[in-house]
């Protein structure tokens, strides 16, 4: 796979994790993207400014409401995501305003990760095993002027059975979410891959938990955005 200049931010060894994340997807059928360590303390901790991709299986693409197995305890987790729908392809070179044009819709979201790895796995490993990534759960989309959208005003409240578990704001906590996708969009373009139109992204955490019981989760991003919820069962 013949590439351009991987930036200053991507070791080899980063390179190569990428590269077998996307070997593994080959033959599967992908509905889009997610953008990694771009909030909270994962932020940076593969390198400065790096914000790796993970692939969404569409297998694993879930509406609001859905009933998903429970595991053994603390093998899944989730986190709310906003998850963006595009409608048009977008180029490698695509600036801000063209990203903001690009998608149709923005969604409250879920995305459930799943530990596979040992313990201390390394970048490398991490980025191989997709970053955790199992599947995510979408509400429903939003159409707005996202151009003059205050994400950073965001404030998102998760719930388990009706208790609030945990509240974050956006500001200070998660990268500008139109920057995280100008950021995928340029690491794609390093792989010969895009955003596609139909894809769905997601563009990071803002709670993130581990599921332990059986039970109905939610999360709130305002009146703005709306809610998402998934039931383990």
């Amino acid at each position: 796979m013949e590439v351009e200049a991987r930036g200053p931010c991507m070791s080899d060894e980063l390179y190569a994790g990428l590269e077998r994340q996307l070997v593994a997807l080959a033959g599967r059928k992908n509905a889009g993207w997610k953008v990694g360590l771009t909030s909270g303390q994962a932020r940076d901790s593969m390198g400065a400014g790096f914000r790796p991709f993970g692939y969404i299986l569409s297998e694993r693409v879930f509406s609001s409401g859905a009933e998903l197995p429970f595991s053994e305890p603390g093998v899944l987790g989730l986190e709310n995501e906003l998850c963006f729908r595009f409608d048009r392809d977008v180029q490698g070179d695509a600036d801000r305003d063209e990203v903001i044009a690009a998608f149709a819709s923005v969604a409250p979201a879920f995305e459930i990760n799943e530990q596979r790895l040992g313990s201390d796995p390394t970048p490398e490993q991490r980025l191989e095993d997709n970053l955790s990534q199992w599947g995510i759960v979408i509400g429903e989309g939003r159409e707005l002027d996202w151009r003059a959208f205050p994400f950073e005003s965001l404030v998102v409240d998760l719930m388990f059975d009706g208790e609030k578990i945990e509240t974050v704001a956006a500001k200070n906590h998660i990268d500008d979410h139109i920057d995280s996708l100008v950021a995928l969009v340029r690491t794609l373009a390093r792989f010969d891959r895009s955003i596609k139109g139909g894809d769905l992204v997601i563009t990071g955490s803002y709670t993130r938990q581990r599921i332990a019981q059986v039970g109905c989760w939610c999360g709130d991003f305002g009146p703005a955005i709306g809610e998402v919820e998934v039931v383990f069962s």
